[in-house]
């Protein structure tokens, strides 16, 4: 006799309500709707900040949430940073909110998917030697 699965057990839906989320499978603060790894931010806390870490390689706890400003609105109205990254008393999100929304703060000349400073290349005309001749 075949096993026959019980209702309401399974694979919950993500954000859009799709089933195929490949890869690891995280939840936002925010919303509370899963989705992938790949879709979400992860932020870390130091020194009572809430530091954005875009490409998930910082130390320390994690909490994943949606790059939208109506997710970050509701994680802080919840007061989810503290409690998801396991710190006592409120964090600074400052840095989150100049990252989610660019049009409220000046440009500062950092790249933001890694926080080190943007580096120019200088323009090189195609048709031009790459060696100038000597005389």
């Amino acid at each position: 006799m075949a096993r026959t699965r019980e209702p309401g057990r399974g694979v919950a839906p993500d954000r859009d309500g799709r089933d195929d989320v490949h890869g690891p499978v995280r939840t936002c603060i925010g919303c509370r709707s899963r989705a992938s790894a790949s879709e979400l931010l992860r932020v870390v806390a130091a020194d009572g900040i809430v530091d954005p870490d875009p490409r998930h390689r910082k130390p320390g706890r994690g909490a994943w949430v949606h790059p939208d400003p109506d997710c970050l609105d509701r994680a802080e109205r919840r007061s989810a940073f503290p409690r998801a990254l396991r710190v006592p008393g409120p964090l600074d999100t400052g840095a989150l909110h100049a990252l989610l929304d660019p049009a409220d703060t000046p440009p500062t000349g950092h790249d933001r998917r890694d926080d080190r400073r943007v580096r120019t290349r200088k323009q090189v005309d195609p048709h031009e030697p790459a060696v100038k001749p000597s005389r």
